[in-house]
């Protein structure tokens, strides 16, 4: 049986073989033409999109008596920044010249022997009298001047009190400030402006670290935000780039001004994200993200730390500038004025009056420190929540107090911030460059 069968299948084997090769090679499939189309792009909205367009369209939004009434309130300042700093020469010129300063060191040393602890009471009674001397310009400036602007939100007694707190913190501070920087002149005379200048960029950062938790509450009421989408949002966002930060809060503001603002504020243990209530309640939270955006911006890119860095060469530069023209003065007019020496307190009107003069200079350098650390600010809060046309909005927001549109020179010597223009620039340049990533084609369209 097993021989049969095998030989069945050898012979089934043959007869496939045989038919196989009797029908000869394998005939070639037929083939047929195969059109090849281009489909169109899917259709977007954002096509045709020109980022210097939606930059233009934007800033014609803000037109007539509103964008006249911004460029005013703005170049109206590039005068204030001259007269503060004359304003404050003369003050000082008028307690040399008619010897007050000398009468109040005078005072201070009858009450105590300590040359240290006659300085702060010199401090004291010098910032009163410089206060109160200045008064009618800071009256103007912060108050009337506001008013007449439709900023400000206060009435005369409110705006005084919150005044009298900030004058009180001022005395404490320059009362510890200039204790410690005269005991520094008195220690190395040559050079207290190098040792000085530390010692007040220390204090600097000291103020930075301890003003979210005891400083600022003095002036506004802090309360976290309340919970829902945008709060949620905003702490994905901030853990999302390393901020340790576990609540936003939330200021009052608007108690006295119109202007909308946020930060994200402190060093070492005291970081607080905060906006105030005008960005609550005039914005949108995709325009209020955009805000926080760029705050959280600041605190990861190490803007305070670098801040601090370079307005402290700015600082140390001052302090060589101060200590030069101070003995220039006072080998002129030192004994007309009765002040002794550089560790005399009787001669801290003389260093106000040039680090005044060497910051009125310093003015463009200053503005280009900050307005460098903004524009990075911006770039790194519109990549991170990813709202271009948020960004765009929220800038126009500004315009109430911030000129949109300067020449070139105008914002390089006088903003602090870059301007207007070139914030919605720099939205709708990262715009263009995102146009094919799915939330941003079908996200807002801007203005063309």
């Amino acid at each position: 049986m097993r021989l049969g069968f095998a030989a069945a299948c050898a012979a089934i084997l043959l007869l496939t073989c045989g038919l196989a090769a009797a029908q000869g090679a394998p005939a070639a499939a037929p083939t047929a033409t195969v059109a090849v189309h281009t489909l169109a792009p899917p259709t977007s909205p954002q096509q045709g999109f020109d980022a210097m367009k939606a930059t233009n369209a934007y800033l014609a939004e803000v037109k007539g008596a509103a964008r006249a009434k911004s460029d005013s309130y703005f170049e109206g300042g590039y005068v204030l920044i001259l007269v503060d700093a004359l304003y404050a020469v003369i003050v000082s010129g008028i307690i040399l010249w008619l010897r007050i300063s000398a009468r109040m060191r005078d005072f201070a040393r009858s009450i105590t022997r300590s040359r240290f602890w006659q300085v702060p009471i010199y401090v004291v009674l010098y910032t009163i009298l410089a206060a109160a001397m200045s008064f009618p310009l800071t009256v103007y400036e912060a108050f009337f001047r506001e008013h007449q602007y439709g900023l400000s939100n206060q009435n005369f007694l409110q705006w005084f009190g919150d005044f009298g707190i900030g004058f009180g913190v001022n005395i404490v501070a320059f009362a510890i400030l200039f204790s410690v920087i005269y005991a520094v002149i008195r220690a190395t005379p040559k050079n207290w402006w190098v040792w000085g200048s530390l010692v007040t960029i220390g204090f600097l950062a000291i103020a930075i670290i301890i003003s979210p938790v005891f400083i600022a509450p003095l002036f506004n009421h802090y309360t976290p935000l309340k919970e829902g989408p945008l709060k949620s949002e905003i702490l994905s966002v901030a853990r999302s780039e390393g901020i340790p930060a576990t609540n936003v809060y939330e200021f009052d503001a608007s108690r006295q001004t119109k202007r909308v603002s946020a930060n994200v504020s402190g060093l070492f243990g005291t970081t607080r994200i905060s906006m105030n209530d005008n960005l609550l309640n005039r914005c949108t939270p995709d325009m209020i993200v955009a805000v926080l955006g760029h705050e959280m911006g600041h605190y990861v890119l190490n803007h305070v730390i670098l801040l601090i860095t370079w307005n402290g060469l700015l600082i140390f530069v001052g302090f060589a500038f101060v200590n030069w023209g101070f003995r220039v003065l006072t080998g002129i007019f030192g004994g007309i004025w009765d002040v002794r020496g550089i560790d005399d307190p009787a001669g801290l009107p003389v260093i106000m009056a040039l680090f005044s003069i060497f910051m009125l200079l310093a003015t463009p350098i200053s503005n280009t420190i900050t307005r460098t650390t903004e524009a990075q600010a911006d770039i790194f809060g519109i990549n991170a929540v990813r709202q271009p046309d948020g960004f765009a909005k929220s800038a126009l927001m500004l315009s109430e107090y911030r000129k949109l549109d300067p020449t070139p020179l105008e914002e390089f010597v006088f903003f602090d911030h870059p301007s207007g223009r070139t914030r919605i620039f720099t939205a709708m340049r990262w715009k263009a460059e995102h146009l094919n990533d799915s939330d941003i084609r079908n996200g807002p369209v801007s203005p063309q």
